[in-house]
């Protein structure tokens, strides 16, 4: 048996993206949308991370972190939807056995490494507004690149043991994956293996994840509210909220579609889908504008950025 499995495992050369169920005229649409979305997410994110380098207004942690994040929804949205985008104009919609194995090793990073650094960010906001006296000294630069670096190392350890147990599967019968991209639990569907330890190993992998994680932003901001609502004055308390409030909009984005779709029932895969777009392009493409949108200093260093290209464009035009 295990001669043929192995057997089965190595005569996979690609899978097949089924994507979306819908009618071929509207592929087009999706098409459009799609490559809508990412725009804005290359556009939002790109512009974001050129806003915090270029503005020393914003050399703070938070930002900081910001500037991460930007990054991460970056690039873990590129490892899906350029893929994606193609698939809706080819017709044989196949992805290479090393294609998609890269884009699962690649998301698993990025989209864990978000998880740890928005719990890290709620950590600065926990300091920043609990301990302000003493929050230029615990934040100190050493300790905000050791846990950024902190955050990529467990999105990378997860990585590797997340690919190392998919490496471990036989595809014995369909190569058809019913998603837009390749991930884990479509994959599981298809397989011929034997699934009890690689769920047991991976549901293991995600409590050690997602727990401390939610249990460190749900403290964090316990203790934010308590500080907070003992602010006498109304327009205190206001400002206070308000350098939460982006942060706790990112949070409960991401993690309201990671857990509905972990909740979905495995029967009901148009669902995972929906899902699974709230935070592979939805999430990437919301970050920027719910940061930029409800930062002041982030829309006066936007502001500034604009006004000096256009004077340097202005410079450059012919004096009629």
């Amino acid at each position: 048996m295990g001669d043929r499995e192995t057997s089965n495992h190595s005569e996979v050369t690609d899978f097949i993206l089924i994507g979306f169920r819908v009618r071929p005229e509207l592929h087009i649409l999706l098409f459009l949308l799609f490559l809508l979305v990412y725009a804005m997410i290359l556009l939002g994110n790109i512009g974001m991370i050129a806003i915090i380098l270029t503005d020393p207004r914003l050399n703070t942690p938070m930002y900081f972190f910001l500037g991460n994040l930007s990054f991460i929804d970056l690039f873990y949205s590129s490892v899906i939807a350029p893929k994606a985008i193609i698939n809706f104009w080819s017709e044989s919609k196949s992805i290479s056995f090393a294609g998609c194995m890269t884009q699962i090793f690649l998301f698993a990073l990025f989209i864990v490494t978000e998880g740890f650094l928005l719990a890290v960010m709620a950590y600065d906001r926990f300091i920043a507004i609990c301990n302000p006296l003493l929050y230029s000294v615990q934040m100190s630069t050493r300790l905000c690149t050791q846990l950024v670096a902190g955050s990529y190392f467990c999105g990378c350890a997860t990585s590797v043991l997340q690919i190392s147990m998919t490496l471990t599967l036989s595809f014995c019968a369909s190569r058809a994956i019913d998603h837009f991209y390749c991930d884990t639990r479509p994959l599981q569907r298809i397989s011929c293996s034997d699934l009890f330890i690689y769920k047991m190993v991976s549901f293991s992998l995600s409590s050690v994840i997602i727990l401390p994680t939610i249990i460190i932003i749900v403290v964090s901001y316990m203790y934010i509210v308590s500080t907070v609502l003992k602010i006498r004055s109304t327009e205190g308390r206001r400002k206070a909220f308000s350098t939460c409030s982006s942060h706790l909009g990112v949070v409960s984005v991401l993690y309201g579609a990671v857990f509905f779709m972990y909740l979905t029932p495995n029967r009901f895969p148009e669902l995972s889908k929906v899902a699974s777009l709230c935070y592979t392009l939805l999430t990437p493409m919301l970050n920027p504008l719910i940061y930029s949108l409800r930062n002041k200093d982030v829309k006066e260093a936007l502001r500034k950025l604009l006004k000096k290209k256009t004077v340097l464009f202005n410079s450059f035009l012919p004096v009629v």
